[in-house]
């Protein structure tokens, strides 16, 4: 009796360290399998640059926007992880009417759609932005969504910073994320050389970094959610 016993504690207990022993095995494997799937898309994500469309948002005669855009675009190309292209309000040719048109193969809907992120550009026009601004943005709803857009604007004592609270609440509704920081220029005009260069560069170098460094966090984190799971709002 006591052999019998003692042959079936050493079964179970031999059963029980083959069963631990796998499960241990197993786990481990898991999590080095898992370790290795996130380092794969962190270096993946980390290494991919990003397409990030510039939107100067005035066709005014007589505007100052190419002025700042330039200083801008500066800024934007310095940065070797962001691939830029422009879009001009100047340029686009949208009817104000919302009247159904063949636009899906618009080239500005083709840029806007590969876009990772967005740095928008305004003046302030009577506290708010340009009619050409939002013609564009309205005309377009996929192209902006779950994408980071970061605003720089320009005007007189309030530096534009009523268009770009405007523009957050626009961008909102289209499912967009407006980054926290902007750049903003009081009384741009003099803030400029009349060759276009800035005065003192300082300030506005250091508030378009702060800025793009935002957008860049954001458009990798929404990159990579996507990728995992897509946007369904």
């Amino acid at each position: 009796m006591k052999n019998s016993t003692a042959g079936t504690v050493a079964t179970e207990a031999a059963a029980t360290e083959t069963t631990t022993s796998e499960t241990a095995a197993s786990e481990t494997a898991a999590t080095e399998t898992t370790t290795s799937e996130t380092a794969t898309i962190g270096t993946a994500t980390s290494e991919t640059p990003l397409n990030v469309t510039v939107v100067i948002g005035s066709n005014r005669h007589g505007r100052f926007g190419p002025v700042v855009a330039d200083w801008l675009l500066e800024r934007v190309r310095e940065r070797d992880e962001l691939v830029v292209d422009v879009v001009d309000v100047a340029d686009v040719t949208l009817p104000t009417t919302m009247e159904p048109a063949p636009h899906a193969s618009d080239p500005v809907s083709v840029k806007l759609a590969a876009a990772d992120a967005f740095v928008v550009l305004t003046p302030e026009y009577n506290h708010s932005f340009p009619a050409a601004l939002k013609n564009l943005i309205d005309w377009h709803f996929t192209e902006w969504q779950a994408k980071p857009v970061a605003l720089v604007s320009y005007g007189g004592i309030s530096g534009g910073l009523r268009a770009t609270e405007h523009l957050r609440q626009v961008f909102a509704e289209l499912h967009a994320v407006t980054v926290r920081d902007t750049v903003s220029f009081h009384n741009a005009a003099a803030s400029f050389t009349p060759e276009g260069r800035l005065k003192d560069p300082s300030g506005p170098d250091a508030a378009a970094k702060t800025m793009l460094d935002q957008l860049t966090w954001w458009a990798r984190a929404l990159h990579e959610a996507k990728q995992r799971r897509p946007y369904g709002g």
